[in-house]
């Protein structure tokens, strides 16, 4: 329920506005899902997981994520490079989150 003092302030003050700007845009909240599903997963797999999205996007919309602090890449000095992405605490806190708007999706679709 949305607080009645967030009519006072500006909409970017605002707790949806933060999250809004952390997992807004056509993938980031796929990638979370993914995550949130499979727990480690590399980059490969996430494309071929999301189809439809091409390796800069994916390569931007990770990188977004690490610096928003909700994804954690593990490096390993191999070769070829192995790279590894999973959810951050941070990141696991949405999982809530994300569970309630598959629901709803469930159940309006």
């Amino acid at each position: 329920m949305i607080n009645s003092s967030i009519a006072n302030a500006d909409f970017e003050d605002t707790g949806f506005s933060y999250t809004l700007s952390l997992i807004s845009g056509k993938y980031k909240m796929v990638i979370l899902y993914c995550l949130m599903e499979y727990k480690v997963v590399r980059f490969n797999e996430l494309q071929r997981y999301i189809k439809t999205i091409s390796y800069k996007t994916l390569s931007e919309n990770l990188k977004g994520l690490e610096k928003d602090k909700l994804i954690h890449r593990k490096e390993y000095p191999q070769i070829p490079p192995k790279v590894e992405y999973s959810l951050t605490e941070k990141g696991k806190s949405l999982v809530k989150v994300l569970d309630e708007l598959c629901i709803w999706g469930e159940q309006n679709r």
